[in-house]
């Protein structure tokens, strides 16, 4: 079994650094893409702080649907149209929103969260999934997360 250990108080480039790598051992070799999306969301759980909500959303017929998370009870199923999520999807583009009630269409699948950081997932150029973080505090997400969960989604790419 894997242990991994990281200070959530750490410097934000180690806290990342530290992630990539955990993530790399727990995936590589893993074909099961359902099961490296549950481990990686289990593992963003327990290194990024001050989160209530992380998961993946999967594309699957021109939607977003539900993947393996961390928190409440979710939105199953979520049009390219709407949301955070969707912005990512449908654009392929990190979206980092500080205040999640200030964004047109924003769909609140938990009335606590205040900030979200959603990363889209490529491969050959097209996006397969996002990974999906939201936060109870607002502008609780910043450039330094976005290039971190970037680097987790790239490297994850042909693994889920």
């Amino acid at each position: 079994m894997y242990a991994f250990d990281i200070a959530t108080d750490a410097p934000k480039a180690e806290l990342y650094a530290e992630l990539l790598k955990a993530a790399d051992a727990l995936t590589a070799g893993e074909a099961d893409g359902i099961a490296n999306m549950a481990n990686i969301s289990a593992l963003i759980w327990q290194f990024v702080p001050e989160l209530n909500w992380v998961g993946f959303y999967r594309m699957v017929g021109g939607e977003l649907v539900l993947g393996p998370f961390q928190g409440k009870s979710a939105c199953i199923r979520i049009p390219l149209t709407k949301g955070v999520c969707g912005a990512a999807a449908r654009t392929g583009e990190t979206q980092l929103v500080e205040d999640v009630h200030a964004f047109p269409g924003h769909i609140a699948c938990d009335a606590a969260s205040r900030s979200e950081l959603v990363v889209p997932v490529k491969r050959d150029g097209a996006v397969i999934a996002v990974i999906d973080l939201d936060s109870p505090l607002p502008a609780r997400f910043d450039a330094e997360d976005a290039k971190g969960i970037e680097a987790l989604a790239n490297l994850l790419s042909d693994r889920i």
